[in-house]
């Protein structure tokens, strides 16, 4: 009867190890991206990207260019004024009035087709396709049972950077940094 209660209590022993390396075994790899790093990594040196960039800044310029306007238009009318030509001053005051409606117009449009235009970059679903391939083989190469973006704030409340596969998607991607 001892011999049976010790190979029992044995056997015991030894699933119960078994069953906690197996376990132990089991814990999911967690990985995060910031994919939005990844995107600036990768459209960094691209036309398009140029593109949208270089009709930002000469939109800028543009934008600029009508506040100084609108600016000196102010500075006049303050002239006028303290010199007591109200007609002049009224006068400019028409200008300056339609010079800040224009300018309204205009960077509401500008900002409408900048925005237009990145989202068409946001949306090129050759690098989106690429992304996913290559995210599947960093994840998988590195033992990572999930990987989350850090794009999306609610999902992610904190995390250690040793989890951070960014970079290894960077430099899977051919991207140099």
């Amino acid at each position: 009867m001892k011999r049976i209660f010790k190979l029992i209590t044995v056997c015991a022993l030894v699933l119960a190890s078994s069953t906690a390396s197996l376990f132990a075994q089991q814990i999911t790899k967690f990985g995060v991206v910031d994919t939005d790093k990844v995107y600036k990594a990768y459209f960094a040196n691209s036309e398009p990207v140029r593109n949208y960039e270089a009709k930002k800044a000469q939109f800028t310029k543009e934008i600029d260019s009508l506040t100084n306007e609108i600016k000196k238009l102010n500075e006049q009318k303050v002239k006028f004024r303290k010199e007591g030509k109200d007609t002049e001053a009224v006068k400019i005051e028409q200008q300056i009035t339609k010079k800040k409606e224009y300018l309204t117009e205009y960077t509401a449009a500008k900002n409408a087709e900048l925005e237009s235009i990145k989202e068409n970059l946001r949306k090129n679903n050759s690098f989106y396709k690429k992304l996913y391939e290559t995210l599947a083989h960093v994840a998988e190469s590195g033992g990572y049972s999930m990987v989350l973006s850090l794009q999306d704030a609610n999902a992610v409340l904190w995390y250690s950077p040793s989890v951070d596969l960014t970079e290894d998607v960077i430099s899977e991607l051919g991207i140099r940094n």
